[in-house]
């Protein structure tokens, strides 16, 4: 008990010198100074349909920034984050997700089962909607993804990762769904050019709007909808790429350690 409460003393007095020092002891720097003139431009151009050659079309400064204004950059960094899960994958890979014991009676309580059941769909609404308002409100395909995400992590909790396999969602599921989200992210970034290569005109890859010198533009509006041209695409395959992908490594992470281990060393296991 005595080492218990020495540790967090010490991680709340460190919490709170950490938060004074980068705060009030301007260890940012001065934080409040006006705007900086690279926010001003970033505020000025995000949504600024008098200059269509120069915003993305969207009122989420961050979203812009990120799918467009620097959109190759996070392109390169989901590649990255995605041949992470692949090499996680890869360690189990020829582990059998079936099971051997019936799946009845495992899991938590009943409270916590129905509690469960009734959280769900309001996790899915919630989850979906940061996806699809992502250009227009903080949030954007990674965070919904990591809020879906959160579903068969609880569920395997909650009630087994039996459950799962009943509902026919396996890895291999995950997988295809995981390919579709990064596919749309590909195609999205490469739309332009095939455009403007069958258009004649001139198109830069992951292209949104229009250029002083590209006059290709994805749409802005869906009828009096904002939905900002390639920002919600992007959005909608991350939001599905960041979901199973998260999903495949819990169902994998959810094997019984002694399966993983006997399938790895080659024994027999009876499903």
């Amino acid at each position: 008990m005595r080492k218990e409460l020495i540790v967090a003393t010490s991680l709340t007095v460190t919490i709170i010198v950490l938060a004074y020092v980068i705060t009030l002891g301007s260890g940012l720097g001065p934080l409040f100074n006006g705007i900086r003139p690279l926010a001003e431009v970033y505020l000025r151009t995000t949504l600024n349909p008098s200059q269509p050659s120069f915003t993305a079309m969207s009122p989420e400064g961050v979203t812009a920034i990120v799918w467009d204004y620097r959109g190759l950059d996070t392109l390169f960094e989901t590649a990255v984050f995605y041949l992470a899960i692949i090499g996680a994958i890869a360690i189990y890979r020829g582990v059998s997700e079936k099971v051997r014991l019936n799946g009845a009676g495992v899991g938590l309580s009943m409270i916590v089962k129905v509690v469960t059941k009734v959280l769900i769909p309001i996790n899915i609404a919630i989850a979906t909607s940061i996806a699809l308002h992502g250009h227009l409100t903080p949030g954007g395909g990674f965070q919904a993804g990591a809020a879906m995400a959160v579903i068969p992590m609880i569920l395997i909790i909650a009630f087994s990762r039996y459950l799962l396999l009943d509902l026919k969602i396996s890895k291999e599921v995950a997988l295809a769904f995981r390919s579709i989200g990064l596919a749309g992210i590909a195609l999205t970034a490469f739309v332009p050019i095939l455009i403007g290569l069958l258009s004649g005109v001139n198109a830069y890859i992951m292209q949104n709007q229009l250029k002083a010198d590209a006059s290709f533009s994805l749409p802005a509006y869906l009828g009096d909808a904002l939905v900002s041209g390639s920002l919600i695409l992007y959005n909608i395959s991350e939001y599905l790429a960041v979901t199973f992908g998260f999903s495949m490594i819990f169902l994998l992470l959810s094997i019984e350690e002694d399966i993983v281990k006997e399938q790895m060393r080659g024994d027999g296991v009876e499903h």
